[in-house]
């Protein structure tokens, strides 16, 4: 347990990945407020607690109190992020949480890989 304190505010942050996924819970974004949070790790732990990680972002922002937006950025996709995003699209509208889906490719030099743009 997290010692009693403010919560931090921060622009982006990025979600752990593999093990240390599970420690990202409703206390966590209760805690950790940002404008953006990146979910990166398109690996078979993360996709096993990806859901309570998602339903924990909403628990936490639903405690914020406030009205900042926030923008969820996952870099790989998921039959349970797209699940997730079906079933809870009008508690995310309520919450001011809006997920990123990117369509976008970037080339350099011999290489292609998805991406987007987030700007402050």
């Amino acid at each position: 347990a997290a010692p009693p304190g403010p919560p931090v505010y921060v622009d982006l942050a990025y979600l752990p990945g593999s093990w240390s996924a599970r420690t990202v819970d409703e206390e966590f974004f209760r805690r950790v407020r940002s404008l953006c949070y990146v979910i990166s790790g398109d690996d078979h732990l993360k996709e096993g607690i990806l859901r309570s990680l998602l339903d924990a972002l909403l628990t936490g922002k639903n405690q914020w109190g406030t009205d900042i937006q926030v923008t969820l950025i996952p870099t790989f996709d998921s039959l349970v992020m797209h699940e997730w995003y079906q079933e809870t699209h009008d508690r995310q509208q309520e919450l001011g949480i809006t997920v990123l889906g990117s369509n976008s490719t970037v080339a350099m030099q011999d290489e292609t890989f998805p991406a987007c743009k987030v700007e402050f």
